[in-house]
Formats: C-alpha cells, sequence, structure tokens
C-alpha cells in the first residue's frame, strides 16, 4: 500500500527592513500553535543578540544547529536532517533569503524549506523585501547598499499567506534608538545611512506594493475558480484602447491620471488585432505607446478578435477593470452612417458595471505602412457606391412614374443627374458611370416618348440624355481624380515621415540601425529586413554577410537570393526585404531609405571605433598630466634630499649635532615622500591595468586604523579614532587596507581646520563594516564628488604643493579590487565624509 503525504504549508512573514518584528511575530505565531496543541520546533531562528526575540524562543523545542568549518571559519547552520528525522508538524526557519556554506546538499536556505514542505512539514518563515529578487536592484539605488542574499519572488508568490510585518519609519527609528535592533556602537551609522526616514519610507511602500499584487493574484485566482465575471471595484483598474493610430498618447495619458488619483490604482493599455490583420494600426505607433505606457507604471497587452467591442469588454472583465477609455470615432459623418454602430457605441451599450470613458481628440486615421498609389477610391467605397445606385435609381423611378407626382422631363433629368453625383462622391468613377447608363435607359424607357421603348422620336430627348451622361462622366472623373491625388498626397506625407524619422535616428546615434530596419519592415508590411555585406573584393563572387548583426525580424535574408526584394546601396552593400516583392513605386522611397541604412552602420562603427580609441586617449591623458606633474613633484623632495645630503658631505662647514640631526630627517622625510610618491604611481598603474594582486583574508579594522594614523604622522589631536572593540573581522589584503586609509586620512588632514579634527567612526549591519573618515574641511559639491577620484586631480587645487592627487584615485582602486566600495558622503555641518564599504569576513560567501 503506498502512502501518499501531502505537501507542507508555507507561511512568510515580510518585513520592510531589518528590526520591523518579523521574527518576533513569528515566534508569537508559534506560541499561540503550541498552547493549541501543534508539534512544533525551531529548525532555525536568528535572535541577532536582541534579548526580546531571545526571550520568545523559550518554552519551545529547539533542534540543535549543525556546526561546519570552512576555510578556518565555524558556522551553525539548520540541520536539514535532523528536522526531517524529528518531522514535526510545523517548523520555523528564520531568513529565507539565507546562503549556506558551500558543501552542503543546497545551496540557499529557501531550497531547505523546499524539502521540509515536500516531506509535509508546514514551515513559518521570515524574509524582507529586499531580498525578493525582482526589487533587489531598486532597493540597492533606494539604500546604496548591495544586497547579496536574494530569493526568487515566485518561491514567496507561491506561499499559502503571506503577512507583511508593517512598521513606520519613525517608529522604527525610535527602536533603533532604543537599542532594539542593533548594538549601541552601530546606532548612529544605521540611523545616518540605511534607516533614513527616506529609505524607510521607500522600502515600506515596495513592501506594501509587492504584497498588494499578491493579494490581487489571489483574488483572479479565486474570481477565475468561481466564475465570477462581474466587476469588484477592490482598487482602480483603467484600461485604455488602443487602435494603432496618433491619438493612442493623449489616451494613455488621460488613463494615467485617472489611475494615479487613486493609491494603488493599474494601468493597462490592450490592442485589439483583428484576425484580417486589416486594422489599420501602425506598428511604429503602438511601439511608441508601449513605451509611454510602461514609463507610467502601467501594462501593455495585444489581444486578437474581429469583435472589437466584445474583445475589448472580455479583456476588462477578465482583468477586473472599473475604467474603460476608448477615443471617439475617427471616420467621418457618412463613413459612420455607412458602418454602422461604432466601437465606441456598442462599448457603452455592453460594459455593464464598467465605467467607459470617450475621450475627444483632433487625430486623423492612422495607417498600415505607406499608402498604395492604385486607384483613387478604395474598394470599399466602390462597393457601397454600386450599392447606393442600385438603391437610388428605383427609388428615382417609383416616384417620377407616379401619377401623384407631376414632374417634366428637365426635372426627372435632373433628378437622376443628382443620383448620379451622390454616387460619385460615395463611390467613384465606376459606380457612378454605371449608375449614368442604366439611369440613361431607364429615362429613355420610362420618361421619354414614346413611353416603354428605347426609341427617341425627338432631338431635344436625345441631346438631354446625351448632355446626362457626359455630366455624369465629368462629374465621376473629378472625383475620382481628387481621390486620387489625395492618396497620392497622403503617401508623399508618409514618405516625408519616414525620412524624417530615419533622419532623426541617424542623428541620435541611439541603435540607429536597428531602428531604420525595424521601421522599413513597418512601413512596407515584409516579413523581415538585413543590410548585408559583400566580404570579398568588388567584382569578385565571394560571400555575403549582415552588416554589423543588422537582421531584423524572423529569418532575415542572409543572401540577396534569398530575399524578394534587393536594393543595392554602393558597390559592397546591399538591402534585402524578404516577405513579399515590393512595386515599383515602392522602391523609390526605398533606395533612400537603404542610403540611410548604410549612413547609420558607417556611424555605428564609427562609434565602436571611437569606444575602442576612448581608453587609449585617456590612459595617454593620464600619462601627459604625469609627465606634466612628476617634473615638480619628484623634484621637490629630489632637490630637498640632495640639499641635505650635499651639506652633510661638505668640508667647509661643521656642523652641530642637532643640525646634523635636522638635516639627515629631512632627508629622511623627503626620501620617504619620494618613495611615496613612486610607489603611487606604480600603484595607480597597476590598478587601471587590473594587475593588483589581493591576499584577502580576516583582517582585525581597529588595528589597521591605528597603524595608519600612526603612519600619516598627524600632530597630536588632528585625528580622533572611535571605534568598538566589538567589530567584526573584514575579508580584505591588510597592506591594501592600511595603503587605502592611509590614503584617506592623510587627505581628511590636509583639508580640516587645524582646530577641527578628523574623526574616524566605523560599523556592521547586512554583511558589510563600514568605515568613515569624517573631515570638517570646506567640502565639495556633489556634482563634483566622481571628480575626486580622478587621478592628477585635485578638486579646487591651483599648484602642485598637494602631490600628484593619486590617493583618492589609488584608494578608490584598491577597494574595489578588494570588492569594496569606496564613496564621498556630505558631512553634516560642512565637510566631506568618506565611506569605506568592505565584506565582514563571515559574509564574503554571499553571492
Amino acid at each position: 500500500m503506498i502512502s501518499l503525504v501531502s505537501r507542507g504549508r508555507l507561511r512568510v512573514y515580510l518585513g520592510a527592513a531589518p528590526g520591523v518584528g518579523k521574527t518576533y511575530a513569528m515566534l508569537g505565531e508559534a506560541h499561540r500553535r503550541v498552547e493549541r496543541g501543534t508539534d512544533l520546533v525551531i529548525a532555525y531562528v536568528e535572535d541577532h543578540d536582541r534579548p526580546l526575540t531571545r526571550a520568545m524562543c523559550d518554552g519551545l523545542e529547539v533542534i540543535p544547529r549543525r556546526i561546519d568549518k570552512y576555510r578556518g571559519a565555524t558556522f551553525a547552520e539548520m540541520d536539514l536532517d535532523a528536522v526531517l528525522a524529528r518531522r514535526p508538524k510545523v517548523a520555523l526557519v528564520d531568513e529565507l533569503a539565507h546562503t549556506n556554506i558551500p558543501g552542503g546538499r543546497n545551496a540557499k536556505r529557501w531550497q531547505d524549506i523546499e524539502e521540509l514542505l515536500d516531506a509535509g512539514i508546514d514551515v513559518i518563515s521570515t524574509v524582507n523585501i529586499q531580498h525578493l529578487e525582482s526589487v533587489n536592484d531598486v532597493v540597492e539605488k533606494i539604500t546604496g547598499v548591495p544586497q547579496r542574499e536574494t530569493v526568487p519572488d515566485a518561491v514567496v508568490r507561491a506561499a499559502d499567506q503571506v503577512e507583511l510585518v508593517d512598521m513606520s519609519a519613525e517608529a522604527l527609528r525610535r527602536r533603533m534608538a532604543h537599542g532594539n535592533i542593533y548594538a549601541p556602537g552601530k546606532v548612529d551609522a544605521a540611523l545616518s545611512n540605511y534607516f533614513r526616514v527616506g529609505n524607510l519610507t521607500a522600502l515600506r511602500e515596495l513592501a506594501l506594493l509587492w504584497l498588494a499584487d499578491k493579494v490581487d493574484e489571489g483574488l483572479q485566482r479565486y474570481r477565475s475558480d468561481h466564475d465570477i465575471d462581474t466587476t469588484w471595484e477592490t482598487r482602480e483598474r483603467v484600461v485604455v484602447a488602443l487602435t494603432g493610430g496618433p491619438e493612442g498618447e493623449l489616451l494613455i495619458r488621460r488613463g494615467g491620471r485617472v489611475a494615479a488619483r487613486s493609491a494603488g490604482g493599474d494601468l493597462l493599455a490592450v490592442h485589439v488585432t483583428q484576425s484580417d490583420g486589416l486594422t489599420g494600426a501602425s506598428p511604429a505607433e503602438l511601439a511608441e505607446q508601449r513605451r509611454l505606457v510602461e514609463s507610467l507604471g502601467g501594462t501593455y497587452h495585444q489581444v486578437i478578435g474581429d469583435d472589437v467591442p466584445h474583445a475589448l469588454l472580455q479583456f476588462a472583465r477578465a482583468e477586473n477593470a472599473t475604467q474603460l477609455i476608448l477615443g471617439t470615432s475617427r471616420r467621418g459623418r457618412l463613413g459612420s452612417l455607412l458602418s454602422g454602430t461604432g466601437i465606441g457605441a456598442a462599448v457603452v451599450r455592453e460594459s455593464g458595471d464598467i465605467d467607459v470613458h470617450m475621450v475627444t481628440h483632433d487625430a486623423t486615421p492612422g495607417r498600415r505602412g505607406l499608402p498604395r498609389l492604385g486607384g483613387g477610391l478604395s474598394a470599399r467605397r466602390r462597393i457601397y457606391g454600386f450599392v447606393l445606385g442600385a438603391l437610388l435609381l428605383p427609388v428615382l423611378t417609383l416616384l417620377g412614374t407616379t401619377d401623384a407626382v407631376s414632374l417634366n422631363l428637365v426635372s426627372d433629368v435632373l433628378l437622376f443627374q443628382l443620383a448620379v453625383i451622390v454616387v460619385a462622391l460615395v463611390g467613384g468613377i465606376w459606380p457612378a458611370s454605371a449608375t449614368a447608363i442604366v439611369g440613361s435607359l431607364v429615362l429613355n424607357y420610362y420618361f421619354v416618348p414614346p413611353f416603354h421603348t428605347f426609341t427617341i422620336s425627338e432631338r431635344n430627348n436625345a441631346l438631354a440624355l446625351t448632355i446626362f451622361l457626359v455630366a455624369a462622366g465629368l462629374v465621376s472623373a473629378v472625383v475620382d481624380s481628387a481621390a486620387r491625388r489625395s492618396r497620392q498626397a497622403a503617401r508623399s506625407a508618409a514618405e516625408s515621415d519616414t525620412l524624417a524619422t530615419m533622419a532623426a535616428s541617424v542623428l541620435r546615434g541611439e541603435a540607429a540601425l536597428p531602428a531604420i530596419l525595424t521601421r522599413i519592415r513597418e512601413a512596407f508590411g515584409v516579413g523581415a529586413v538585413s543590410l548585408l555585406e559583400r566580404v570579398e573584393p568588388v567584382g569578385s563572387r565571394g560571400e555575403w554577410t549582415c552588416a554589423a548583426s543588422s537582421g531584423e525580424g524572423p529569418d532575415p535574408a542572409s543572401r540577396p537570393v534569398d530575399g524578394d526584394t534587393e536594393v543595392p546601396v554602393g558597390d559592397r552593400l546591399m538591402l534585402v526585404l524578404r516577405g513579399r516583392s515590393l512595386p515599383a513605386e515602392d522602391r523609390r522611397i526605398l533606395g533612400a531609405l537603404a542610403v540611410q541604412a548604410a549612413a547609420a552602420l558607417e556611424s555605428q562603427r564609427m562609434s565602436d571605433a571611437a569606444a575602442i580609441a576612448k581608453p587609449l586617449a585617456d590612459a595617454n591623458r593620464l600619462r601627459t598630466a604625469l609627465l606634466a606633474a612628476v617634473g615638480h613633484d619628484l623634484r621637490t623632495p629630489l632637490t630637498a634630499a640632495k640639499a641635505s645630503v650635499t651639506s652633510l658631505r661638505g668640508s667647509d662647514v661643521t656642523w652641530a649635532a642637532e643640525e646634523r640631526a635636522e638635516l639627515l630627517a629631512t632627508a629622511d622625510e623627503s626620501l620617504d615622500q619620494l618613495a611615496r610618491l613612486v610607489e603611487n604611481l606604480l600603484d595607480v598603474s597597476r590598478v587601471q591595468a587590473g594587475l593588483v594582486p589581493v591576499d584577502a583574508r580576516p583582517v582585525a579594522v581597529a588595528e589597521l586604523v591605528y597603524l595608519a594614523v600612526g603612519e600619516v604622522r598627524a600632530p597630536d589631536g588632528r585625528v580622533q579614532v572611535d571605534l568598538s572593540s566589538d567589530l567584526p573581522e573584514v575579508h580584505a589584503d591588510p597592506l591594501m587596507l592600511q595603503r587605502v586609509l592611509v590614503n584617506l586620512i592623510s587627505n581628511a588632514v590636509r583639508f580640516s581646520p587645524a582646530d577641527r579634527p578628523v574623526q574616524i567612526t566605523g560599523s556592521a549591519h547586512g554583511g558589510w563594516l563600514e568605515l568613515r573618515v569624517v573631515d570638517r574641511g570646506p567640502g565639495i559639491p556633489e556634482a563634483d564628488w566622481d571628480l575626486v577620484f580622478a587621478p592628477v586631480q585635485r578638486h579646487g587645487d591651483t599648484d602642485n604643493s598637494a602631490g600628484l592627487g593619486l590617493g583618492l584615485a589609488l584608494a578608490r582602486g584598491l577597494t574595489e579590487a578588494m570588492d569594496g566600495t569606496l564613496q564621498p558622503e556630505e558631512t553634516p555641518g560642512g565637510g566631506l565624509t568618506m565611506t569605506l564599504s568592505l565584506r565582514v569576513s563571515n559574509a564574503r560567501l554571499a553571492p
């Protein structure tokens, strides 16, 4: 008999930041379950030395942790095998995003939790919003602190329950200030960096929005499972219907404003593509509108349906939309009459509980690609003309033959002439000509004596019918000519617009070639476009290659013979279109576009060459600057040392012991300065070449700080060190780190007033240790912070008395070689703070 174990259930406590009380809430839930008789154990809980959290663990069964050793360090990890062997009903597993020590069964803790769930064990866990992969980069931009440990969003979204542990930014900072989160030595640094009000507020909003999406997924799943298609107005969801016309931008912005009026409102844009492909939509317009929707925080969707109103409403109801925004019809009055009920009217009639907004606009109808230069009017207009003629002729005949209406021949001819003109306006020359011929026969048969025969007995009647036919033909020809010229004007405008777009793409220089090929594919309605280049010399039958990866569309042609339309550009390039053969009138504009594509290719290659040359130019600039500066900076210590040594060797002067000692000290200091200068020059060269060897190992920071302060030889009281004794070791190269500290401290001492000492503080949180070297000098504007790290750059200096300006450039290079960061910050009250961040030694395994 096979026993099937049902999968366990996962409950996750989600927090916006460390210290909001996730673990405390999880332990509170554990005590409630134990009181109800649930078999529950603590598989892993991290109390972070918080007394209140540690006290909550009392009274709960704890599975002992597994002790692992890795590279000489000891780590306590969750004992997965012990938990599986114990098989409790519920297991508490803290820190869902934790990275396990290499060599274990799973790389991540969430993978351990998956094993527990598969074994039928319910799990309660915790995670912070910054550890979710989808928002990890956003959190780094907000806080400036990279998060090395992440968990896939799908893991948390798949949880049976996700509960937000919420706390305002001010309340969390008060908890921090009271020492309920970090040790007192770390509080000030945390409050001034990660735990700033702005950071915490932004993280809180991220957590709320992410959880709102999770809740919305559950709501949509419930509605689908229970076949609920009515709108539940839990929050505003605004759907904007796009036709691909130029009015789309107006509709999207209007929808964005409507969605923004309510917190958590969603913006969705949808385009309905008819199965016959004759939607009149501009792919270029739709692409621009899609980018606009996404820039406003909305989403773009495309559905297929022949019944546009039905497809729109079906999508809106599926998305639980509360409001639907459409543009008013772009057809004229006659077009609306001929096409029947418009889309907007049908949507309003069938919308039910969805609010429909009809937005007026001045946009003209959009077109797909370039207009054709065929007939003046479309086939549909001609069909309408034939139908209208077939209706008007019987009506006029019946009217003229009725005894109640007494009309003479002139009146009958004028009525039939009016009918021909109306048909010409609607359907053009062919329906009008047919109506005129049939109308003349009807007039002859019914209205010209002798009646009911096709014989004309009087010359005047024959002349009247002839004039009728000539006038009808002339009117029809004029209407058709006007329509044809209108079509030509529309095509010319489309060609001008296409050429202008291409020219703008080339001038911008931003991926111009792909943009041009995409526009060509959309404008001419082909499947693929490629720009081919001949590999062999001119005149040979060599191979062709796709120039600069310029294929656009599925399966672009790789040889000219594989395409349907080829346009040569010079001797080596050829634009090849695949999908259909273009008519002659399209090849003229296509030739101009091909020339622009070739120009874009040349521009792209020049940009690539410039990018390759830029590092060489930078290196040459640095070399030139070094040569210009080194003449003075090397000469100064050399001159002082040589003068001292020459004086000591001279026999014409007898030096006292104190004077000899002073001269020797001057020579010694000058030679030390020279040695440091040469060493910095060599180190900067190695850093720029990426040849800095790093011997990283656990290092005690406080010891290196005091060694660096001693090496700087600052006067007493100029440097104050305030470091906690329990700072963790960092993973760094000790000699390299000492060089960094010496450069930072000496730079701070140089610019700080004598009565305002340089301060050095440190704090650790989130697996990182941060050292701050704080000076009270004039400071640097934020816009110029990056300039201080440029070699041979002393921001604000006007002479060479301060040296080559290599110190901060070298400090940042060495820091990044140790996988750390060095960032400037504004010192409150004036000055500059250099923040050095390094990973603590037991956190260096985080990815």
